[in-house]
Order: structure tokens, then C-alpha cells, then sequence
């Protein structure tokens, strides 16, 4: 009886120190995710993770180790949820993602005037509503950021990529070398295969393209199966207007 009566003042005795570590740690965690992350479905939290504690040292009291260490898990992994970002998912296209786009803009208005400058074809479409990943997949996957070195690059004569068109998702070049169905709709004036290209594409989604002209430099854009040319001043106001949906006047 002894022996009995010392063994459960020692279960006892351990049970106090569990239950005192475990507050602790508790505490400490949820401190950190009700004053840093400030959710303020925190008392959610504070229910939840009370039930799982509690519930953890019932089972480790009567020895129930390798339930008690599921019930940490689940507590562990509830609290630290919150810490995930967003951002460390895998990139999927068409899916829009946060990112600077005043930068985005600035890097696109630095490659097309270059390319003007240069008369260097180019053909840049930005995917709106309308997906173009089946489009897309004749061309050669990029995935990388959008910068005006890497556009300036794709395109320069005697690349593997710079016929046809990249596309562009938010901030991010899908694709490049691209080949769109060109349009057969009748235009007054000579217009060649990249525009017409541009003009296709633009019939079958709403997409924006950018043409700039390797015969003249001239930067047009392709919008609703209609070409509107633009100067060099007024590439950054009407591109953003586009973008914005804002049509033009």
C-alpha cells in the first residue's frame, strides 16, 4: 500500500509540473498571436486550445503518451497557422497575387520605350479575366518576374524567342514566343503579322496587348479587336488606363 500510495503522489507531483510547463507555453503562444498577429477571432483560439490542453492532460496523466503527443501537434499547429504566408503556395496561373504594380508598370514603360527607341518588335499581352493558359502552353514557359531587361532580352532579333508574344499575368511573364490566331478582319492601311496577331487575340478575350512596330518603332495597343496607336508620352497614361479598364476617349 506504501509503494501504491507513492507512486500516485509522484503521479501527482508530475501532473503539476505538466500542467505547469504546458500554461506556460500556452500562454506564451497565445500572447503572440493575440498582441503581434491581432486576429481578432482570437477567443476562437482561446477555446479551441484550452479544449486541447486540458484534453491532453487527461491522456497524459493515465499514460496516454502517444495521444497526448497528437493533442500537442493539434495545438501546436492550430497556433502556428496563422504564421503561414500566402505567398509560400506554389505560383499558379491565373491566380492574382500581391506585388507592386506601380513597379510593374514602370518596368514595362522602360522596356517598350527602349524597344520603340530601338525599333525592336515586340508583342506584350497582359492577361485580364479571360485566361490564356491554354494559349499559352504553345509557347515557352518563363515564369519570372516582369523586368525590362529580361522583355528587352526576350526580345532582341536573333533570339530563339523573340518572335511571337510573352504574356503577362500580374507581375509575372508566363510565357514567351507565343503564336496568337491572327485576325482576318479587314483594316484600311498595311498592317503586318504582329499586329494582326495582336488584334486577334484581342478578339477573343480582353486582354491588352502592347505592339511596337520593328519597321517604325510606333507602340500600339490592341484592345476589343481595335488598334490604337499611342506616342511615347502618353504610353504610361493610356496603358494605365486600360489596365484600370478606364476606355479611352
Amino acid at each position: 500500500m506504501g509503494k501504491l500510495h507513492f507512486g500516485w503522489e509522484l503521479g501527482l507531483w508530475n501532473f503539476l509540473i505538466s500542467l505547469f510547463v504546458i500554461l506556460v507555453v500556452f500562454g506564451l503562444l497565445f500572447f503572440i498571436y493575440y498582441k503581434v498577429i491581432k486576429r481578432s477571432p482570437a477567443y476562437i483560439t482561446l477555446g479551441v486550445c484550452c479544449c486541447l490542453t486540458i484534453a491532453s492532460l487527461i491522456f497524459d496523466s493515465i499514460g496516454g503518451i502517444i495521444m497526448s503527443g497528437m493533442l500537442t501537434a493539434v495545438v501546436t499547429s492550430f497556433v502556428a497557422a496563422p504564421f503561414k504566408r500566402k505567398s509560400a503556395k506554389a505560383a499558379n496561373f491565373g491566380v492574382e497575387k500581391i506585388f507592386d504594380r506601380a513597379e510593374r508598370d514602370r518596368q514595362i514603360e522602360m522596356a517598350v520605350m527602349q524597344l520603340s527607341k530601338s525599333r525592336t518588335g515586340a508583342l506584350i499581352t497582359f492577361e485580364r479575366n479571360t485566361s490564356l493558359k491554354d494559349i499559352a502552353k504553345n509557347g515557352v514557359p518563363v515564369l519570372a518576374p516582369v523586368r525590362a531587361e529580361l522583355l528587352m532580352t526576350i526580345f532582341y532579333p536573333g533570339t530563339r524567342l523573340h518572335d511571337g508574344a510573352v504574356i503577362i499575368h500580374g507581375n509575372e511573364i508566363i510565357a514567351a514566343s507565343v503564336f496568337f490566331t491572327p485576325t482576318t478582319k479587314p483594316f484600311a492601311g498595311k498592317y503586318g503579322s504582329r499586329h494582326r496577331a495582336a488584334i486577334g487575340i484581342s478578339e477573343i478575350s480582353d486582354s491588352i496587348t502592347v505592339v511596337v512596330s520593328e519597321e517604325t518603332g510606333r507602340i500600339s495597343f490592341a484592345v476589343n479587336g481595335q488598334l490604337e496607336t499611342v506616342t511615347q508620352d502618353t504610353f504610361a497614361r493610356v496603358f494605365e488606363n486600360y489596365m484600370d479598364g478606364i476606355k479611352e476617349e
